[in-house]
């Protein structure tokens, strides 16, 4: 079924952060397709550490639950049949539907892992059109406007950016505005798509516990993960 811009469910907002709950990948492709825009991966982070611009960013595009925080919030709103869509999962999914009828630029992380992934992308899909790619460390303005006009010029169908967040929202919204197309925002997903970076087994997803994963694998993130006690208390007491 084609999930129209009409059938699109109504955002709900968790701590003046707006999210579309949408049901599954493919109803956000559907939607993101035809109204062009920025999807951005909401999850509990993004709502702590939101500012006025990010959230001004985020509010304005197509905002979507990334984590399972996310998800809990918003079915305390009444979203009921939000559910979490992994960006790392969400980028390669377009791929797999428009990889033969849609051009693509790629941006993000080192140069040898940006190259690495276009090369693994262009041996997965023989047919696919990448218009583009840079690595992401723009060192300075010039660079940054090279590369917004580069984008520009060459008109992709989706552009792909990962910079982590907010340096890749705020890149993206400036190439929005000069040329309307599919924007996602892919923090460290080429380093797991080119097995630089091992994301967690499919038993501590299901189980929403890739956070836990992570933490178990990095214990340095304890300070970073702290702050997330407040986003569980806001979850307890239903404050969303």
């Amino acid at each position: 079924m084609t999930y129209t811009a009409s059938a699109c469910p109504e955002r709900v907002d968790l701590k003046g952060v707006k999210v579309y709950p949408f049901a599954s990948a493919d109803a956000l492709i559907d939607y993101a397709d035809s109204k062009k825009g920025i999807l951005v991966a909401v999850n509990a982070e993004k709502i702590l550490n939101a500012t006025d611009q990010t959230r001004d960013i985020i509010n304005s595009n197509i905002a979507y639950c990334d984590g399972s925080g996310a998800v809990l919030a918003a079915r305390q709103k009444g979203a009921l049949s939000a559910n979490k869509i992994a960006g790392c999962e969400l980028w390669l999914k377009i791929i797999g539907r428009y990889h033969s009828q849609k051009s693509f630029y790629i941006i993000g992380a080192s140069p040898e892992v940006n190259a690495a992934t276009v090369s693994k992308l262009r041996d997965e899909f023989p047919d696919i059109n990448i218009v583009g790619y840079r690595d992401g460390f723009l060192n300075d303005s010039a660079e940054r406007e090279a590369l917004i006009a580069d984008v520009a010029a060459k008109r992709p169908d989706v552009v792909f950016v990962a910079m982590g967040s907010p340096r890749q929202e705020i890149l993206m919204s400036e190439m929005f505005a000069r040329h309307r197309a599919i924007y996602q925002g892919l923090g460290g997903s080429f380093d797991v798509y080119t097995g630089n970076v091992r994301r967690a087994p499919k038993w501590w997803i299901d189980h929403n516990l890739e956070f836990a994963y992570r933490l178990i694998r990095q214990p340095k993130r304890i300070s970073r993960n702290i702050k997330f006690v407040k986003f569980a208390w806001w979850l307890l007491l239903r404050r969303f």
